[in-house]
C-alpha cells in the first residue's frame, strides 16, 4: 500500500475498534436509524431489492413484500455492525450468541480422510460464520473463499476482521492451488464457499429454478471439490433474534437425475429453502437474476 493508504488503514482501523468497544445495545439503535436512511432516504439499491422480491415472490401481496424490504435494510445494517463488532467481542459472548448444530458430520468427513466444501449463502451473518471453527475437532484447516475489494484500504480492514477466529481467507483466483497445498502438506481443509452470487460474465451452461426463476449458478465449488474427493455440507444459518443465530451442519445429498453438478444443484434447493423459511435475511440488494432466461 501507499503511505497514504497506509495512513488511512490505520485511521479505520483505530476508529472501527472504538466502535467495536461499545456494546451491541447501543450499536444497533444506530444500525435501525442507519436502515432507514438507507431504505427511505437515500434508497440505496431500492429499486433493486423490491424487484427482486416481486421476482421471486409474485404470489406475495404488497404490504407483505414492503414488510420484507424493511427488515432486509436493517438486516443488511445488523450485518455490518455485527461484523465490525467482531473486533471487541469475547469468545464467550460469540458463543453464547452463535449455537452451532451437528458439527460431529465435519469431524467424521475429516476424520474419514477426506477435507469438507462447505456450501452457505449470504444468508444471516455470514461474517460470523467462521465462528464454527471453535466447534471442530478435528485439526483441519477452516478457509473461506473471497472476492477481493478494489479498494487496498477496506480489503486489507475486511481480511483483518475475518481473521478474527483464525480462519485464512483466499483469494477466490487462487482457491485450487492454495487447496492442493494445504492436502500436499499431509492436512484437511473446510472451505466455505458463498455460492449463491451469479457467474461472473454471461455463463448460460449451468441453469436451475431457483426461487421460481431460471437462473444461471456457480460451480466452481464442485468442481474443485470433486477433483479433491472432499465432502459436500450445507451450513444453514437461521437467525433467532437480533444478533443470535442457530448454524446447522447437513449433509449435501446429490440430486440423481445424471445432470451435472448434482451437489451444487442440491445445496441450491437448500438455500432456497432457507430463504422462504424467512426471506429479509438474504442479501437482496444485489441484482440476483439479471442473467435470468425466465420470460
Amino acid at each position: 500500500m501507499t503511505k497514504t493508504q497506509k495512513i488511512k488503514y490505520k485511521f479505520l482501523t483505530g476508529s472501527i475498534s472504538l466502535l467495536a468497544k461499545l456494546p451491541l445495545g447501543v450499536l444497533y439503535p444506530i444500525s435501525s436509524f442507519t436502515s432507514w436512511m438507507l431504505r427511505d432516504v437515500v434508497k440505496y439499491r431500492r429499486r433493486v431489492v423490491d424487484e427482486n422480491l416481486k421476482r421471486a415472490f409474485p404470489e406475495t401481496d404488497s404490504k407483505k413484500r414492503e414488510e420484507w424490504s424493511r427488515r432486509f435494510y436493517l438486516y443488511l445494517c445488523d450485518t455490518f455492525i455485527e461484523a465490525v463488532k467482531l473486533l471487541g467481542i469475547s469468545d464467550k459472548e460469540v458463543d453464547r450468541r452463535v449455537k452451532v448444530f451437528n458439527a460431529e458430520i465435519v469431524d467424521r468427513a475429516v476424520e474419514e480422510g477426506h477435507s469438507v466444501v462447505l456450501f452457505l449463502g449470504h444468508y444471516g451473518n455470514w461474517e460470523w460464520v467462521p465462528a464454527i471453527t471453535r466447534h471442530f475437532h478435528n485439526g483441519a484447516e477452516m478457509v473461506q473463499i473471497y472476492h477481493p475489494l478494489s479498494d487496498k484500504v477496506m480489503d486489507k480492514l475486511m481480511l483483518k476482521i475475518r481473521s478474527r477466529f483464525g480462519s485464512e481467507s483466499i483469494p477466490m483466483a487462487n482457491t485450487y492451488r492454495r487447496l492442493v497445498e494445504i492436502e500436499r502438506d499431509g492436512n484437511r481443509f473446510v472451505a466455505g464457499f458463498i455460492s449463491d452470487q451469479r457467474p461472473r460474465g454471461h455463463h448460460t451452461d449451468s441453469w436451475m429454478e431457483f426461487l421460481g426463476i431460471k437462473t444461471d449458478y456457480i460451480t466452481g465449488g464442485e468442481v474443485i471439490g470433486n477433483r479433491l474427493k472432499c465432502k459436500y455440507i450445507y451450513l444453514d444459518v437461521e437467525p433467532t433474534g437480533r444478533g443470535y443465530y442457530n448454524m446447522t451442519f447437513k449433509e449435501i445429498q446429490p440430486i440423481d437425475d445424471g445432470k451435472e453438478f448434482p451437489y451444487t444443484r442440491s445445496y441450491m434447493k437448500m438455500l432456497e429453502e432457507t430463504i422462504r423459511r424467512d426471506p429479509p435475511y438474504w442479501l437482496w440488494s444485489h441484482k440476483r437474476f439479471s442473467h435470468s432466461n425466465q420470460g
